[in-house]
């Protein structure tokens, strides 16, 4: 039923979207990982604004993204019955319940995609950019043993400038983990490595215009 409303609302919503985004999508190796992602796999990228979700819907199109969504998002009853046929994951980030982990996991384990803001909120004005990551995203990496695709968006949507969009080659964790580290140290390192990455991935596009 999830992957049925998506297919939907991005059918229905193909032609607005292209007035909106105009999505320009640039790969860091597109032989390596393009516009598919195949076995599933962790998406992450910096938060600019709401509509990230959206471009991003329509830049992975042939994927059922399932994303990690903030509870400030389920207090409207309309919007919170939308994103929940929209597969998106309830995150309470105002307690301790960890429950989104577990559904994040089994999504995986079943060859799905899980999409994660690691900032965990969109950046004021003055802001520096991207914020520090939040390591949730790493410990589901480890949990799951999955890969996880990093992802650049300038946000310009609704501008007369057409959204810009770099998607990175996978990250795996396994790959980055050292056995004389603790799993704490670990996860702290790689939390910040994956930091690291998108900003690479922003100067990368920047050099790309």
């Amino acid at each position: 039923m999830i992957t049925f409303f998506n297919y939907f609302v991005k059918i229905t919503g193909w032609l607005i979207q292209k007035i909106v985004f105009r999505t320009k999508i640039y790969y860091e190796d597109k032989k390596i990982q393009g516009r598919h992602i195949k076995k599933g796999g962790i998406i992450i990228s910096n938060h600019t604004s709401v509509y990230d979700y959206a471009c991003f819907l329509f830049a992975f199109f042939f994927n059922t993204l399932r994303y990690q969504m903030a509870e400030v998002l389920f207090k409207k009853k309309g919007l919170a019955w939308f994103l929940k046929c929209m597969g998106g994951i309830f995150v309470n980030r105002n307690s301790h319940d960890l429950s989104f982990l577990k559904k994040s996991r089994t999504i995986l384990a079943k060859g799905g995609v899980v999409g994660i803001f690691p900032e965990s909120r969109i950046p004021l004005e003055g802001e520096s950019t991207p914020l520090p990551f939040k390591i949730s995203v790493s410990i589901l990496a480890l949990q799951s043993d999955t890969k996880i695709i990093p992802i650049y968006t300038d946000g310009n949507y609704f501008t007369k400038k057409r959204a810009r969009v770099i998607i990175g080659k996978p990250i795996y964790f396994k790959d980055h983990y050292k056995g004389e580290l603790s799993e704490k140290e670990n996860i702290e390192i790689f939390t910040e490595l994956l930091r690291s990455k998108i900003i690479s991935l922003r100067n990368l596009l920047n050099e790309k215009i």
